[in-house]
This record gives structure tokens, sequence and C-alpha cells, in this order.
């Protein structure tokens, strides 16, 4: 178990609250006012999931369906071969704007890539944003998916669902690691 304090705008609590028991098996939240009175406090107490739950593919399983960042990315290739693959995809793209739409697998292996990334430098203590670049880099891949039918898994959690959208990078990694077993 471990608690949650946020605080927030009042008119950004109904989205925060939904974020929250999306995210979590959590007590009730507990609503009070921030001491500028301008702002809401909000508590809880969040409970680590079930270990069984976390082999579980079920949607019912919730967020803990998404694969570990070990799992994702236990055959991928090393970091700096990604960073030269993706500039070098990069590139061709630049240099052939109409070509024709943007494959997925780059949009794919890029937010993995940053995924990657910004996991090195939240192992090592290190808050230098990669993490919000990770996670941008993960809406771009669900908009991607969003607009195309059948170019993702779809299990346990597709990208309109409420799961994939809290949870961007773990969609991504889930993502990854289907894409790279069929390779």
């Amino acid at each position: 178990m471990f608690d949650i304090r946020i605080i927030c705008d009042p008119a950004d609590e109904p989205d925060i609250t939904r974020a929250l028991t999306a995210a979590f098996d959590c007590d009730p939240i507990q609503r009070r006012p921030a001491h500028n009175g301008h702002r809401v406090r909000l508590y809880t107490k969040a409970f680590h999931p079930d270990p069984a739950a976390l082999l579980n593919d079920a949607p019912e399983a919730g967020p803990t369906a998404w694969p570990t960042p070990e799992d994702a990315y236990a055959t991928a290739p090393g970091i700096t071969y990604e960073i030269a693959w993706t500039a070098s995809t990069a590139r061709t793209l630049a240099k052939n704007p109409h070509g024709g739409d943007v494959d997925r697998e780059y949009w794919l292996r890029k937010a993995a890539l940053l995924d990657r990334i910004a996991l090195e430098h939240e192992a090592d203590g290190v808050r230098n944003g990669t993490d919000e670049i990770a996670a941008n880099a993960a809406h771009q891949l669900i908009e991607i998916d969003q607009d195309t039918e059948g170019d993702h898994s779809g299990d346990p959690y597709g990208p309109a669902h409420p799961a994939t959208l809290t949870h961007p990078r773990g969609y991504v990694r889930h993502e990854y690691a289907v894409w790279a077993e069929n390779q």
C-alpha cells in the first residue's frame, strides 16, 4: 500500500479521480481544501497489485496487465542501434515527406526507444523530462493506432481504452512485445 496526495484545481478533480481509480485499486478519495483556498487536496491509499494479476492478460486484471519493461524489451536491439535506426528512418522520411503514410513500425520503435531511455534515467534517479518525452511519443503511437484499424493488438486494451490513455507507456511496451514476437 502507498499514499497518494494530489493538489489540483477543482476543475481538474473529476478527470484526476477517474484516472486514479482506473490506474489503481484504491480507497475512496478524500477531498480537502488546499491552504491557498483556490485548489483542492486529494488523498487516497493505493494498493500494490496481486502478483498473480501481473501475469494475467485478461482485461479485468486492470492496468497491471501491461508487460514489465524487462519482458517487453527482452529481445530488443541495443539502445544505440535503435537510436541509429530511428535517426536513419527519420532522415528518409524527411527526404520524402509526401511518400505516403509513415510506417507504424517507426512510431512504435521510436516510442519504445524513448521509453527505454526514460526507464534508464528513472533507474539512475535522473529527473530530466525523459519520462514526459516518452509519454508524448506513446501518445503519438496511440493516436496513430486510433486512426487505423487492425494495426494494433487490441489485447488486453485497444488504443481508445481508458487504461491505455492512463498508461501510455504500458501500451507501448505491450505493442512492442507483440510486434517483436512476430518478427
